[in-house]
């Protein structure tokens, strides 16, 4: 009879599974490197917010320094004890706002754009538009795609199904040129609206915000990450100006 003398099989898969990891694409030094940008992005006008190190270029909405519930951990802008909203010190127009965020179970955030700090003004949503950020799954928020991560709070729905849980990061492109808005999240436009459009004027009459009469008609003012409670935490944040 023949005998087939057996070949060793670990090697032989040692040397495939290599050969995949030398074959496989890696990830650049880019996107490694949190809180930085690339001569790409710099080239195209794009600034940090947040070095990643340090809570310069931040301050409490109507305070001259941060509520120290803010604090940079772990390269991310984080809301780690009970706080106030905080705003950039520079006010933007027009501009594209790249950011990624993670939430804690049940949590609940947002990111403002446009904000004034006008003397009767009691809250920064009074005269800010908010991209919402929660859990979805924890947050009651999350029961209502009018209130759920991506939208434009209490106006414009977001879509199911794109958020990712919480205690993951999830990636934010805000677009506002004139009065055209667009919300992304991971990659996905979620929302789109024109501020003072006949559209956009009725769900604001139609909404808590009817009360306040410079909501969403500034044409410029301050980025703004709200304190809400929970535990929330902002990184890679850069932005552009556009024209």
């Amino acid at each position: 009879m023949n005998v087939v003398t057996p070949v060793p099989r670990i090697p032989f898969l040692a040397a495939c599974a290599a050969a995949a990891l030398m074959a496989a694409p890696r990830p650049s030094l880019a996107q490694q490197t949190l809180n930085t940008l690339t001569a790409a992005e710099r080239s195209a006008g794009w600034r940090l917010l947040f070095d990643g190190k340090t809570t310069a270029g931040w301050r409490g909405w109507k305070m001259d320094s941060l509520p120290s519930g803010w604090q940079a951990v772990d390269g991310a802008l984080a809301r780690v004890k009970p706080a106030a909203d905080i705003i950039t010190t520079d006010k933007f127009k027009n501009f594209e706002l790249s950011l990624e965020w993670n939430i804690a179970k049940n949590g609940n955030s947002g990111i403002f754009y446009r904000a004034s700090e006008d003397p009767g003004d009691d809250a920064i949503y009074w005269s800010a538009p908010e991209m919402q950020v929660l859990d979805d799954a924890g947050h009651p928020d999350g029961q209502s795609r009018l209130t759920a991560a991506g939208s434009d709070y209490g106006l414009y729905p977001s879509p199911a199904g794109v958020v990712k849980p919480a205690g993951q990061w999830n990636q934010v492109r805000l677009v506002v040129k004139g009065n055209h808005v667009e919300h992304w999240l991971n990659g996905v436009k979620v929302v789109e609206y024109d501020l003072l459009s006949p559209d956009w004027e009725a769900k604001v009459k139609a909404s808590k915000f009817a009360t306040h009469p410079r909501y969403g008609r500034n044409s410029e003012g301050y980025i703004g990450l709200q304190e809400h409670e929970y535990r929330v935490a902002f990184r890679n944040i850069k932005i552009r100006v556009l024209p």
